[in-house]
């Protein structure tokens, strides 16, 4: 029971002041969060034009948009927000929609998604992460990896929404190791929100095919993933060297596996991952998407 739905029944109990003091009262309620903990989430995001689509993974994450406690805000991580030696966070309290891809029909160019930013939430980013220095960033926009999923998850852009970069030059090991700093933003209402491929070779991709049979080596890549997250060896998701040649196949460069560390790194040891999808993409995209708690 969280503290709001605590301070509900009490209004229900045909109790006196007698029969609990104050005192036991707030031993009680001392025990709850001073807000839900809100879930965070990785989705694997595969093609921009996911965002015009309607098909089993968008239909996905209207669900999900319908299943979690809606969030105050919404910090997004995105594979493409990549920035060199420094994390940024955005503070524009009005953030656009970037295009940031090109060779896509007109509809995908004409679709706007722009919720207000939250520079409040960007600065508790800023006071929580103690381990480096983030610095402001004031004309940041949302990306497709931050868009094209939002649209489908909350479609009336009506929650504040910012985002913050991945240091490019840093190991995967930093990224792991950063999300844990922002553990507290889960109990403020934040809803923190990764947004990659857990697969992601552009190389090998079947264009024409986007119903192609996974390759091998991208199922065994997938299956490893997702089995670390099962057995909780989160820690060895951020060793991206132990996976060798395996690895460098899955991700030729690692920008989409570093949102997933984000999340990863936010796990609970008491706390549930499920999968809101599993599937692939033109045999080289993994579509997994997982929620913790």
């Amino acid at each position: 029971m969280n503290r709001a739905d605590f301070i509900k029944s009490l209004s229900l109990l045909p109790f006196s002041t007698s029969a609990m003091n104050l005192h036991e009262l707030k031993n009680i309620s001392d025990g709850f969060s001073t807000s839900e903990r809100m879930p965070a989430i990785f989705i694997g995001h595969g093609s921009p034009m996911n965002a015009l689509a309607d098909n089993a993974f968008t239909s996905s994450l209207h669900t999900l948009g319908k299943s979690i406690e809606r969030p105050k805000a919404i910090l997004v991580v995105s594979a493409h927000w990549l920035t060199m030696r420094q994390t940024y966070v955005s503070v524009n309290p009005a953030p656009h929609t970037i295009y940031d891809f090109g060779g896509f029909p007109k509809e995908l160019y004409e679709v706007k998604y722009e919720p207000k930013g939250s520079p409040e939430y960007a600065r508790e980013v800023i006071k929580e992460v103690k381990s480096v220095g983030i610095l402001e960033e004031h004309e940041m926009g949302l990306d497709h990896g931050a868009w094209s999923v939002l649209r489908h998850i909350y479609p009336e852009a009506d929650i504040p929404t910012f985002q913050m970069s991945i240091d490019f030059s840093k190991p995967p090991q930093f990224h792991f190791e950063l999300a844990k700093e922002l553990q507290h933003l889960r109990n403020k209402g934040v809803l923190i929100l990764t947004s990659g491929n857990i697969v992601h070779n552009l190389r090998q991709i079947t264009w024409n095919n986007p119903l192609a049979k996974p390759f091998d080596w991208a199922l065994e890549f997938d299956t490893i993933v997702k089995n670390k997250l099962d057995t909780r060896q989160l820690a060895d998701l951020a060793d991206f060297k132990s996976f060798g040649s395996l690895g460098q196949m899955a991700h030729p460069s690692y920008d989409h596996y570093l949102p997933m560390l984000y999340t990863a790194g936010l796990v609970n040891k008491d706390e549930p991952i499920t999968y809101t999808y599993e599937g692939f993409d033109m045999g080289s995209i993994s579509m997994r998407c997982f929620q913790v708690g």
